[in-house]
């Protein structure tokens, strides 16, 4: 039987999917390929319906997997999502952290509330600017103040929850972010990665993890060779693991 903590986690990793009070087809909510996502259906209900996150729950399970880790082995640090649309994901993991009644972290919550800006000439991040579908959505604009309010909708927007509102090469460098112990990456550019991975990859803690939205994306976008990129650059060799067709992880050794 599940304990009201477990409940209370699974209720409202439904509600930022929108699926609490629906029935969605478990192919649309959890697609087991590119090919199943980039479906009319999958479109319809995550982003012209009222879905808060565009993550799978086979996503925000691994989200919270490392989080309730780096909790269970105290693993010092802040988590950060650097890139946040609608704020579902960021409203996850202040909830996970509420349910396991820790009052000593913060979730940041990085991003330009602009959309995404115009990328370089024929870089690869082109396709996911000219994206129809992303065009569609305003290039993922969503103001700050909605996101605030859906926070707030959830009784998770408190002094634990701190925005960082700007594009990241202006903002990141200069956040007040003293150790991480999860990073989430959702920047989908290659120049936003890269931002993000040289302002916070070094205040991740030893132990802590570094979650790659788009890794499975490489054909869309430049978060996957940015993550390489800088690895080699950094000379870090810890293993890559992939969570699906889409998103991975690494746990930061040392």
């Amino acid at each position: 039987m599940q304990t009201l903590q477990q409940r209370y986690i699974e209720q409202l990793k439904k509600g930022v999917l929108n699926t609490l009070n629906r029935d969605v087809p478990a192919d649309v909510i959890d697609p087991p390929s590119l090919e199943v996502l980039l479906q009319p259906a999958w479109f319809e209900h995550f982003w012209s319906g009222d879905a808060l996150t565009m993550c799978s729950p086979t996503h925000l399970d691994n989200t919270r997997f490392c989080i309730e880790d780096c909790l269970a082995r105290g693993v010092a640090g802040d988590l950060i999502e650097c890139g946040v649309w609608r704020g579902g994901m960021s409203i996850f993991m202040r909830g996970v952290l509420a349910a396991h009644g820790v009052t000593d972290r913060t979730v940041w919550v990085a991003d330009s509330f602009q959309g995404l800006p115009p990328p370089p000439t024929n870089s690869r991040d082109e396709v996911m600017y000219n994206f129809p579908q992303v065009v569609d959505v305003e290039r993922f604009r969503v103001d700050q103040a909605k996101v605030e309010a859906s926070f707030a909708r959830y009784g998770l927007l408190d002094d634990q929850v701190k925005f960082l509102p700007g594009w990241f090469g202006e903002t990141l460098p200069h956040a007040p972010i003293e150790r991480l112990a999860v990073l989430r990456l959702d920047g989908d550019y290659y120049t936003s990665t890269m931002e993000t991975l040289e302002s916070l990859y070094p205040k991740l803690s030893p132990g802590g993890y570094l979650i790659i939205d788009d890794w499975g994306l490489g054909d869309l976008c430049g978060e996957q060779e940015a993550v390489l990129d800088y690895r080699r650059e950094h000379h870090i060799t810890d293993e890559i693991i992939p969570v699906d067709y889409h998103t991975a992880y690494w746990r930061k050794g040392g």
